[in-house]
């Protein structure tokens, strides 16, 4: 978790510095309702959760329209995917409430909710066949790669401008670049950059389906999507990287054999006693395993997504609501999101499981504090459980936080 901190960085897209130079919402651009009511209309997905069964089997029928070789779809741009889309926050006063908090800011877990709906609306918009309203594909997101936030406050009384376009194709998955901006003095200035990426299944959501390859424009667009193939090749070297696989580093073994040495209890009779066990707390410390805080939540038919499972957005930002409790209670003040990292969408929710949160400060330095929250769902029926997420948020607090300290290897 401390290599984190180290390579919180921002790459900012090419194309959203060329197309956002705008300096005001032009009328005529989606708004999120609007984003969500596209979304179901590609789907065909039902507004009623009685009918969600009927609405599933005619997607059946759109098997026919999927492609069996990625080579027989037309290739794309990178600006046949961008979208501008509005949060018409200081226009319309009215939707304001829903993105509030208590400190008169804007609540981050809503736009979350917003970006995870995006990247799969721009997403549909790179595999878009012109003569078919209904898309065969189920697009669902894999994986928040990155969040960085360049703003502490987003302020609830001023419109928010999100944009975003598709920077990188494999066969089946697509990663998505999205911005956020806020209105100030006639001017949008950036707010965040995220990163996702979205995975294509078949109708029924089953099996792997492909999308229309990318073709790089411009030597600033090959760059955006050299590094896309960079981050697939991170990936794939994190996961095999972990510690049920692999052993620690040198570097990560001496961390921990520091702590160790550190909370290792001194004052017994002669060097020769010190027990292994016998450890204490370093001043202005406290045990990781205190530091923990945990929330369950129903999954009502109302958080569904369009293929009638539990929307990813939905659990990110109960993720991250719980994450920014256990950083207020461990830090004793406020604290503000800096980044989010690695949210990796292992198994579908279904509706009425219970959503199990544990969330856990993992690492502080300083200010920072980073939390891990783990996600897994519960059937009450079949008293099975299962990890459907792990998320990581970065904080940085108003006061320095003490430092938090591991007692057991794990």
């Amino acid at each position: 978790s401390a290599c984190r901190l180290c390579i919180m960085r921002k790459l900012p897209s090419v194309l959203a510095r060329t197309l956002t130079s705008g300096t005001s919402a032009s009328p005529g651009l989606l708004d999120m309702s609007e984003v969500r009511s596209k979304l179901r209309d590609i789907v065909g997905a039902s507004t009623n959760w009685r009918d969600h069964v009927q609405a599933m089997q005619e997607r059946k029928a759109l098997h026919t329209l999927l492609a069996k070789r990625q080579e027989d779809l037309p290739p794309r741009r990178m600006k046949d995917s961008y979208l501008e889309v509005i949060l018409p926050l200081g226009s319309q006063p009215a939707i304001r409430e829903k993105y509030l908090n208590v400190h008169n800011s804007v609540r981050f877990g809503r736009i979350l909710e917003d970006l995870d709906s995006l990247g799969v609306l721009i997403c549909y918009t790179h595999t878009k066949q012109e003569m078919q309203q209904r898309s065969p594909l189920s697009i669902v997101t894999a994986l928040v790669d990155k969040i960085n936030l360049c703003q502490k406050i987003i302020h609830p009384d001023c419109d928010v401008k999100f944009t975003g376009n598709v920077s990188w194709v494999g066969k089946t998955s697509m990663e998505v670049k999205m911005h956020m901006l806020q209105l100030h003095d006639g001017d949008y200035s950036p707010v965040l950059d995220a990163t996702f990426v979205m995975v294509a299944r078949d109708p029924e959501n089953k099996r792997p389906a492909f999308v229309n390859p990318l073709i790089p424009e411009s030597p600033e667009e090959e760059e955006v999507f050299k590094q896309g193939e960079v981050n697939k090749l991170k990936r794939i070297e994190f996961s095999t990287a972990s510690l049920l696989k692999m052993a620690p580093t040198a570097e990560e073994r001496n961390i921990v054999h520091d702590i160790f040495l550190n909370t290792l209890d001194t004052r017994q009779e002669g060097e020769g006693t010190v027990s292994f066990r016998s450890r204490k707390l370093p001043p202005n410390s406290m045990w990781m395993e205190d530091a923990k805080l945990k929330g369950l939540e129903i999954c009502h038919p109302e958080e569904r997504n369009i293929f009638n499972r539990i929307f990813g957005g939905f659990l990110m930002r109960k993720a991250y609501e719980l994450g920014w409790a256990t950083a207020c209670s461990y830090g004793g003040s406020r604290p503000f999101i800096v980044s989010v990292d690695d949210i990796m969408f292992q198994k579908p929710v279904e509706v009425g499981s219970l959503l199990l949160l544990s969330g856990q400060v993992c690492y502080t330095e300083k200010n920072y504090i980073q939390i891990r929250v783990h996600s897994e769902v519960y059937n009450a029926i079949t008293r099975e459980q299962h990890t459907t997420n792990v998320f990581h948020f970065t904080f940085i607090s108003e006061n320095e936080v003490p430092q938090v300290v591991p007692k057991t290897y794990g």
